[in-house]
């Protein structure tokens, strides 16, 4: 076997047609293989997003751009993709997350809004494309959340209660990073960016679930429960398959449906055992259907759900996060 002399550089100083080796697991970078030659200025740019200082090249394996034809993303494919990516983000969506004049309560409704189309149009095509524009309208939603707490606790007060598959994963993306936001606003250690896209993609396993099952109006057979069960597995095997899966959209994806006691699936993990991303996400994915439009239950008010969860599910959560839940709706009724 041949080796090579390998060299540690800044990753700020990576260009083109150097040959890369990512030290990092498999779930924890968005790459196909841990060792591969960089082809564009993409490639940097996602390198970027993993916080590393250094990186290891290959200089035997690197090529020179301008000999192996590998060059920087072109100008006019780049408009085409801006292009393509207003068909995922509404673009109205950008301007209000950017309007620094308009007052909180409009802008909460027109966030949501136009985050329950940009999560439809995904859905309705969650190519690895769409899922990575997607993202992109999500951390500016991120940023949102992050900086402007009037704005965020308008958000909670005026989630949408109709129930589709995409309205709720706006719901839960927007709880979730309350949460985390109150959970961990001391820390420097948590990407909410990342958090903010395992949230809002929680759900994603579910385009592959037969929609009648989806929006059956009434209890679910066990095979159909069996069927449901299985959406935490293919979401993250989607986003595994289109190279968008982190760390963090691992851990939301796969425990969102986990419990404390260990009654969750899939995996029935107990306790510690579980993540507490998956444990926010869990409680913020709970509290929405409680307080969602269903055909076959009456929507509690947000104070009846967050007293039944206390009284009659509170074993299936982590009582230190879900009193920091209470909490923030707290903060949002002295709003």
């Amino acid at each position: 076997m041949e080796h090579h002399k390998l060299k540690t550089i800044k990753v700020k100083d990576l260009t083109i047609g150097m040959y890369v080796l990512i030290h990092l697991s498999w779930y924890e970078h968005p790459f196909l293989k841990n060792q591969f030659l960089i082809k564009s200025r993409t490639d940097i740019e996602k390198i970027k997003t993993l916080g590393l200082k250094e990186i290891q090249i290959d200089p035997a394996r690197s090529e020179q751009a301008e000999e192996t034809g590998l060059t920087e993303d072109p100008p006019e494919p780049e408009r085409e993709e801006k292009r393509n990516s207003r068909e995922i983000i509404p673009e109205e969506l950008i301007k209000t997350v950017h309007d620094d004049r308009m007052p909180p309560r409009e802008k909460a409704l027109i966030v949501q809004k136009q985050s329950c189309i940009m999560m439809k149009n995904l859905f309705a095509n969650p190519s690895a494309e769409n899922i990575r524009k997607a993202k992109t309208g999500i951390s500016e939603i991120v940023n949102l959340i992050l900086e402007d707490d009037a704005t965020l606790f308008c958000l909670l007060k005026i989630t949408e209660h109709d129930y589709y598959t995409y309205t709720h994963s706006v719901n839960v993306g927007i709880l979730g990073l309350a949460l985390a936001k109150s959970l961990f606003k001391e820390s420097g250690n948590h990407d909410f960016h990342a958090l903010g896209a395992g949230f809002f993609l929680h759900d994603l396993g579910k385009v592959n679930i037969d929609k009648n099952i989806i929006n059956k109006p009434g209890k679910l057979t066990d095979e159909e429960m069996n069927e449901m069960r299985h959406h935490p597995t293919a979401g993250f095997k989607l986003l595994f398959d289109t190279n968008n899966l982190t760390n963090e959209s691992k851990i939301i994806v796969l425990q969102h449906h986990e419990r404390i006691d260990g009654t969750g699936y899939p995996k029935k993990l107990r306790g510690s055992e579980i993540h507490i991303y998956g444990l926010i996400c869990a409680i913020a994915d709970v509290f929405d259907a409680l307080t969602t439009d269903r055909p076959y239950r009456q929507t509690m008010n947000r104070y009846d759900a967050l007293k039944l969860m206390h009284d009659k599910m509170i074993h299936h959560f982590q009582e230190e996060v879900f009193e920091q839940f209470v909490l923030l709706f707290k903060a949002t009724d002295r709003f």
